[in-house]
């Protein structure tokens, strides 16, 4: 309900609502699939789709975890009078995120529909791949949220991490283009979190390296970030 609330307040009185977000990204997908095509020399048919499912899934990766970072502090106004569970609000934050996830994707229908990409086979690996990423950026969420509620720099270093992720992570580029330095590519966390759910909508196998890191990812993250998060939890609401 927060949630809804929050999409619905940030576009009132809009006609299009959220899909002011799509249109945007699909203009930006159009030209940079075209520029940056042209650039790599690739073909369009292999490289829009990949493009265009990796920056949409992206923009829903990095939006969620730089809003995480300002969780309990947007929230402050609740901590400090309202005996609310924390994970409310990271829900909340997760939710919203969602939506626009959902007004995207179209974006992403319509490339592999002009393409004629056939990801049906490779559903339930979608599925698969976006149960773990979700649950990535739930613990994520929650570690961000209380570090940055105490250290209030962190949300600009987080934020400046991440640009310098985008680059360095197979979205604008594949990863045989990096031949010389296919280790970039291994030790980066966020591209097996995209490669796991852009993969199978592309009707291709997602490596199994990329479902070990994130599945280790998802079970020692979330036993440390509750462990941690239970230890502070008491003191939020001071932090904030």
């Amino acid at each position: 309900m927060l949630g809804w609330i929050e999409i619905r307040q940030r576009y009132a009185r809009s006609k299009i609502g959220p899909f002011w977000l799509t249109i945007s990204m699909g203009v930006m997908i159009l030209a940079l699939g075209v520029v940056y095509g042209a650039l790599f020399k690739a073909n369009l048919g292999d490289y829009m789709p990949m493009l265009a499912v990796g920056l949409v899934f992206w923009t829903f990766i990095s939006s969620t975890l730089t809003d995480g970072c300002n969780t309990y502090i947007n929230a402050s106004a609740y901590l400090r009078q309202v005996s609310l569970p924390r994970g409310i609000f990271i829900l909340q934050n997760l939710w919203r995120n969602s939506i626009i996830l959902a007004h995207n994707v179209i974006i992403v229908l319509l490339v592999l529909l002009v393409f004629r990409i056939n990801a049906l086979p490779h559903l339930g690996w979608f599925v698969l791949g976006l149960a773990l990423l979700i649950v990535n950026l739930l613990w994520i969420s929650l570690l961000l949220a209380a570090v940055c509620a105490r250290f209030r720099d962190f949300p600009q270093i987080i934020a400046s991490i991440l640009q310098v992720v985008f680059y360095v992570t197979p979205i604008l580029f594949k990863r045989d283009m990096l031949d010389k330095y296919p280790w970039l590519i291994d030790i980066n966390p966020f591209a097996h979190l995209i490669e796991v759910v852009r993969a199978p909508l592309l009707a291709q196998t997602v490596p199994l390296l990329s479902w070990q890191v994130c599945g280790t990812m998802a079970l020692l993250g979330c036993l440390v970030t509750l462990v941690l998060h239970g230890r502070y939890l008491s003191r939020i609401p001071y932090w904030v």
